[in-house]
């Protein structure tokens, strides 16, 4: 297709040109006009596959700036169906291309969370490129839980169970849209990173993990910069794959609400006193599931446990439910003592 006029001024092969295409060291950062125009003719499917595979390439090297993102997120928002429920859930932004050697905990520190009274919101889509690995869609359907929902029923699977699943495809049909474009690409782009902030429940509290703290801060400074979407906290943690689920050893934490800090915590002191290599599982979809349904039943209390806990603990504790994480997994670990969090697995599969 021709690059037109017709969305402004900026189509991506002048982009590339003038802007973003010289090197990820004498590149350019985007105006926000500019990001927006860019990611709104991607949206239309505008640009040709070579240019659009350049521009997501050259936006890689460069590393795109909040205000690039947040232009980014906001034209993905002015697309999205939202839904919101009435519980106020704690939004967990995990990334979507999923886990492929750890167990996925977020099932089951969510409905931990949901049974000590944090309602929690997680989303995600089917085999997302680049890994296009297990994600919580994956492990949900081997619960027997719905998962093509559209967005008023996530909504009220929030408010019946406090734990509910919003599916891309449903929320978020543009997106889905390029995942021909993106399988392509080999490498994850800008809209790996976006995609998370989607925030289809409008959630005032995001939880979200990085690799490294400069990223964290980053989208820290995203959501201070976006139009579509203002949050009240944002908690983000360094995850295990990259995932919402916290690794076990030094872990730095990053928190905002209104003002940024960062440390570090020992999770051996809250109970995860192992490896990172004794999460790892054979097949995560699964063997997830297996052990989310055993720990919320009560019959195991291992390094499993402990992890599924912690996790619970760190969404407590975002949504302000708990003044410390430590408060917050006494909490947790009364819900599991208690059966509260195996009758919200009930309640879900029965949804």
């Amino acid at each position: 297709m021709t690059e037109s006029n017709a969305f402004g001024e900026w189509p991506l092969r002048r982009l590339m040109t003038e802007a973003v295409g010289s090197g990820h060291k004498s590149a350019d950062d985007m105006t926000r006009e500019q990001a927006s125009e860019a990611f709104t003719r991607i949206l239309a499917g505008e640009p040709a596959e070579t240019t659009l595979g350049a521009f997501w390439l050259a936006n890689r090297w460069k590393r795109n700036t909040p205000t690039e993102l947040a232009a980014f997120t906001d034209v993905l928002r002015e697309r999205v169906e939202t839904a919101t429920p009435e519980c106020d859930p704690v939004d967990c932004g995990a990334n979507y291309d999923g886990k492929h050697t750890s167990a996925l905990l977020g099932v089951g520190a969510g409905l931990v969370a949901a049974a000590a009274g944090t309602p929690v919101v997680v989303h995600s889509g089917d085999r997302v490129p680049t890994q296009e690995a297990d994600a919580y869609k994956h492990v949900l359907d081997e619960l027997g839980v719905r998962t093509d929902l559209s967005p008023e029923e996530s909504a009220a699977m929030t408010d019946e169970v406090g734990f509910g699943f919003y599916y891309q495809p449903r929320f978020a049909p543009a997106i889905d849209d390029l995942s021909d474009r993106r399988r392509e690409m080999g490498v994850r782009t800008f809209v790996n990173t976006i995609e998370t902030l989607a925030n289809p429940a409008n959630a005032d509290v995001h939880l979200g993990s990085f690799y490294h703290l400069p990223f964290a801060k980053r989208i820290i400074d995203t959501f201070g910069k976006m139009d579509s979407q203002q949050v009240d906290r944002v908690i983000m943690f360094q995850g295990l794959e990259g995932y919402d689920d916290i690794r076990p050893g030094t872990t730095v934490v990053a928190e905002w609400d209104g003002a940024f800090t960062d440390y570090e915590i020992e999770t051996a002191a809250y109970g995860m006193d192992f490896e990172r290599e004794q999460l790892a599982v054979e097949n995560v979809a699964a063997d997830s599931a297996t052990i989310t349904e055993d720990v919320l039943a009560g019959e195991r209390d291992d390094h499993f446990a402990d992890a599924i806990a912690l996790n619970a603990a760190l969404r407590i504790y975002a949504r302000d439910d708990a003044d410390t994480i430590q408060s917050g997994l006494k909490m947790a670990r009364d819900a599991l003592a208690s059966g509260e969090a195996a009758e919200r697995l009930a309640e879900l599969t029965q949804f």
